[in-house]
């Protein structure tokens, strides 16, 4: 197997993305202590229609509008590579809708169980040394191995 196979539109814009996203993360909390996990800017978007407890904690409620930004970058983001970078084709995938709805279940639930998503602990957890985000990341990175082992194993 060739890096072309594993990359067919090359690594580069990987390789940059990741460094984007570590040198944002960084200058967040360097500049400003704040984390930049995106299962919390979720939980602080949903802040403001729920009034369950879980979602009105102050971690969540004096967080929102920074977090609102956050999140308006990351999606405005995509869309300037969309625009500027892609050669515009949209991406599709054969996986049945019930298979994405019960793996987004999924993976919320979690990224709740775990305290943190794979970003937060992936990116933030680990550039700050966090030991239990290592224990999550492991875990990710296991489940994920076995289960697209498996896939690939039972369309074989």
């Amino acid at each position: 197997m060739d890096i072309t196979t594993l990359f067919p539109f090359g690594w580069q814009h990987y390789l940059g993305g990741g460094l984007l996203i570590g040198a944002g993360v960084a200058l967040l909390f360097v500049f400003n202590g704040w984390v930049g996990g995106m299962s919390s800017v979720f939980s602080s978007s949903w802040s403001y229609l729920l009034r369950r407890g879980y979602f009105q904690q102050a971690r969540y409620t004096d967080s929102r509008a920074w977090r609102l930004v956050y999140a308006a970058g990351v999606v405005l983001g995509a869309l300037v590579w969309r625009l500027f970078f892609s050669d515009g084709s949209a991406q599709t995938t054969s996986v049945p809708t019930w298979q994405l709805l019960v793996g987004g279940f999924l993976v919320g639930y979690g990224a709740r169980l775990g305290n943190g998503c794979t970003s937060g602990h992936g990116i933030c957890g680990l550039g700050s040394l966090q030991l239990p985000s290592l224990g999550a990341v492991l875990t990710f990175m296991a489940t994920a191995f076995i289960t697209a082992n498996l896939m690939a194993w039972s369309l074989a």
